[in-house]
């Protein structure tokens, strides 16, 4: 169990938890990086893949969609 990744896993979901202009779009990819790097926390932790993606992606949505793009800016998301 290498419970000393957590918070670089986490500080990697606060940086990139939103791309876009909406909040749609923002909450959209933010759901979809936070899944990807909670299953990863989950899997290293042992908490398991399946609820790590679930909170990552529930955390992603709710940073992506809590901000917008004065606060986090990653550009233009790659489905426009």
């Amino acid at each position: 169990m290498k419970v000393y990744l957590v918070p670089i896993f986490v500080v990697a979901l606060l940086s990139l938890s939103a791309c876009g202009t909406t909040g749609s779009d923002r909450a959209l990819s933010g759901a979809g990086i936070g899944a990807g790097t909670g299953a990863v926390v989950g899997a290293v932790t042992g908490m398991g893949v399946g609820t790590g993606a679930l909170l990552g992606g529930a955390a992603g949505a709710a940073v992506g969609g809590l901000t917008d793009s004065d606060d986090i800016d990653l550009g233009r998301p790659a489905w426009r």
